[in-house]
């Protein structure tokens, strides 16, 4: 007989099907067939570990085919993954954390919105063109706290990524993201914005249908809403794709992300006129939690768990749960024309400038 289980998997979406069907209003999701969880993705830099887990499954096969005891094999390989995890994420480079912040097991808005809110149901269409799949949003409740939630989703297989088109949003994306905030405004829901996005769609069709337009829109809007905003990057934050719906009254990054005007690839194409220089470029950008902390661009880090979010989603996701009711309960005190005095200020303040004397000609002239 088939299992069933949630569409909310791996992710956010079921990666054995080429569609996707939310829980909307009372409709239960289809029933579906089980299918074994692809094996752990490494990446370039988490080899070590990759050998030490094929050690692992080969002695629990054996485990597994006769009576042989190998827990004291097991223990100290156990120990050594342990060993090893903290010794490769205890360091990691600007690059290494661009590549985590991509990673494919890597949970998306839909998996938190799963994990963290009860009774969601999904909105969707922006009441202008049509509904993009690359921004999902609805009503949810945070342990009792009715919430908006808002995020980027960018697909966990190929066909799924092709319908969320990579989490890269249209103008209508925007403008569903923004009808939902107006809506939170008007009953006194916070707002809940998740981040995770490659960039703003830039196909053609998505400028002539005002693509800058609707990200400054948002922005303006965004800027006076009243009601509280929390915004979290957790996974990308590239470009204007990201501040298309983060700005708010708080920003967060989860560790191992990052925030930036462009991408590492893209500066690396720009300047070196290669994708080659990639590494060199995203230590130049400084765009890691760490450095958007330090130059006052974000509020705060959510750290990982050791490891990353795409090891170990479900704690990550109660880290995040707890995080998002304290800063909400936080900024509730705070009344509302003060709330968005502080958010103008906040954002009035970000960047450095200096002020300069011009000279005029004579006095330049005269030494």
């Amino acid at each position: 007989m088939a299992k069933k289980m949630s569409l909310f998997f791996r992710g956010g979406e079921f990666p054995g099907i080429s569609y996707f069907c939310p829980f909307i209003g009372g409709i239960t999701a289809p029933t579906i067939t089980y299918k074994t969880p692809p094996r752990m993705v490494f990446l370039d830099f988490e080899k070590p570990l990759e050998s030490l887990y094929q050690q692992l499954e080969k002695i629990r096969e054996i485990e597994a085919q006769g009576d042989v005891d190998v827990s004291a094999a097991v223990n100290e390989l156990e120990k050594k993954i342990r060993q090893t995890r903290k010794s490769i994420y205890s360091n990691l480079t600007g690059w290494q954390k661009v590549q985590l912040s991509r990673h494919p097991e890597r949970p998306y808005t839909l998996y938190y919105v799963e994990q963290m809110f009860r009774k969601f149901i999904e909105l969707h269409g922006d009441r202008y063109y049509k509904d993009d799949k690359a921004i999902v949003g609805g009503i949810g409740k945070l342990d009792g706290q009715t919430v908006v939630v808002i995020g980027h989703q960018k697909g966990v297989n190929t066909k799924m990524r092709q319908y969320r088109n990579f989490g890269m949003a249209n103008p209508e994306g925007y403008r569903k993201a923004l009808r939902l905030m107006k809506m939170a405004e008007r009953f006194g829901f916070p707002v809940i914005s998740l981040i995770d996005t490659p960039g703003a769609f830039p196909g053609i069709e998505a400028e002539e249908r005002g693509q800058a337009e609707a990200i400054a829109r948002n922005l303006f809007e965004m800027a006076q809403l009243r009601t509280q905003v929390i915004c979290v990057v957790i996974g990308e934050g590239a470009s204007g794709g990201a501040i298309g719906i983060g700005l708010g009254d708080r920003v967060f990054m989860l560790e191992n992300t990052w925030y930036s005007v462009i991408s590492p690839e893209s500066c690396s194409s720009i300047l070196w006129r290669s994708w080659d220089y990639k590494e060199q470029a995203a230590e130049a950008l400084k765009l890691t939690a760490d450095h958007m902390h330090e130059f006052g661009i974000v509020d705060g880090i959510i750290k990982e768990p050791l490891g990353g979010a795409h090891a170990f989603p479900m704690e990550m996701a109660k880290l995040l749960k707890k995080h998002l009711k304290k800063e909400i309960a936080a900024l509730r005190e705070i009344p509302i024309e003060q709330l968005i005095e502080q958010r103008i200020e906040k954002y009035s303040n970000i960047g450095v400038y200096h002020d300069t004397t011009i000279q005029n000609e004579e006095t330049v002239n005269n030494g």
